[in-house]
């Protein structure tokens, strides 16, 4: 909305001529999101208390997890307003991309705000049956991956079925009608993803936080004519503008963590888990980096592959692999502080993160 009111005013002012680069509305965006998370935070932790909105902690999880119980929950809401307040507020909004975003982002908040509203009312760890959320979130998925099919048909300059391959330049394989159930699948694995991940105080908003900052980079270079040639990178047209969203996520994945990190005050719950998820899974797919989002997202792989290898192994060995999952369940069991398990699993997204990036180049 600022954009569209302050741009046009560079005729008359030569100043708000920096309104038109990407790079100035990403880093106000950011900025934005950071301090309405901030500023909004004592807000939300005091509203919830008085709706009595705070987390139901399970019985067989971590027994020190039990000193967390009533801890407002549904943060997520205000993560989501860190986000699409400012992307709203600063990006070009007839850019189609900002819009499957926006919309993408808020379709999976809603399904985690249904759980969590569940469980709130039910005042015990069950939301949405597991299929029903499933079905869901595979929906988002199909009208996704259908977009981006049908977008590709009438302007493959700007959207395609198209998948590119870390050091591979030249293989670009072009999936078609296939696109579709992959870019079901992959968004629904993206969301729930991060949804395993938050467990610990700060656990899944940091690991976002270094998630999302890869990404802005990837999506501004993207979109970026000279950078994407000269990194070798697939480019996109018009995609560009989404760095101003990738920005929101990392100021508002910020602010959240202000108030998220040990000992939390508030809890994102699934509304806010199953968003990021799916916004991250989102921009993966229009910038056309869903593979290497299994690197970028390397932390968020791991801790789902702790709870699938789990399952997997019990019911077919009748025998676990690790004391608890998701993974950083098996690490507070075998004597690591919270804060440790915290930051080491940011250590590790991080070094995922960097190592991601320096594949740009190496192709």
């Amino acid at each position: 909305m600022l954009y569209h009111l302050l741009y046009p005013l560079h005729v008359k002012v030569s100043g708000f001529n920096v309104v038109r680069y990407i790079t100035f509305r990403t880093a106000v965006a950011s900025l934005t999101a950071l301090f309405l998370v901030l500023i909004l935070g004592p807000w939300m932790i005091e509203r919830l208390r008085r709706l009595q909105v705070g987390q139901y902690i399970r019985e067989e999880g971590p027994q020190a997890h039990q000193s967390k119980k009533g801890t407002p929950t549904m943060g997520g809401l205000l993560i989501l307003a860190g986000i699409v307040i400012p992307t709203l507020l600063w990006a070009n909004l007839t850019n189609r991309n900002v819009w499957i975003a926006v919309l993408s982002t808020i379709a999976f908040g809603a399904i985690g705000f249904a759980d969590d509203y569940l469980k709130v009312v039910k005042k015990q760890n069950l939301g949405l049956r597991g299929r029903s959320k499933l079905y869901l979130q595979l929906a988002i998925g199909f009208a996704i991956g259908v977009t981006v099919y049908g977008f590709a048909r009438v302007d493959p300059a700007t959207y395609s079925t198209r998948i590119t391959l870390p050091f591979f330049k030249a293989l670009l394989p072009d999936l078609g009608l296939v696109y579709i159930p992959f870019a079901v699948l992959f968004v629904a694995f993206a969301s729930n993803a991060v949804n395993l991940t938050d467990g610990l105080d700060g656990l899944a908003i940091g690991t976002t936080l270094i998630a999302a900052a890869a990404f802005t980079v990837l999506t501004y270079v993207t979109g970026h004519a000279v950078f994407s040639r000269y990194l070798d990178l697939l480019f996109i047209p018009r995609i560009g503008e989404v760095t101003v969203f990738m920005g929101a996520m990392v100021g508002a994945s910020m602010g959240f963590l202000w108030w998220n990190c040990y000992p939390a005050h508030i809890f994102m719950g699934d509304v806010g888990s199953l968003a990021l998820g799916g916004a991250l899974g989102t921009v993966a797919i229009l910038t056309k980096q869903e593979i290497l989002f299994f690197s970028i997202g390397g932390m968020f792989v791991i801790e789902a592959l702790s709870v699938i290898l789990q399952v997997v192994s019990f019911k077919l060995r009748g025998k676990r692999i690790f004391r608890m999952a998701p993974l950083h369940h098996h690490f507070e069991l075998i004597g690591w502080k919270e804060t440790q398990v915290v930051v080491r699993f940011w250590i590790v997204a991080f070094i995922f993160a960097l190592l991601s990036l320096t594949t740009v180049k190496l192709r």
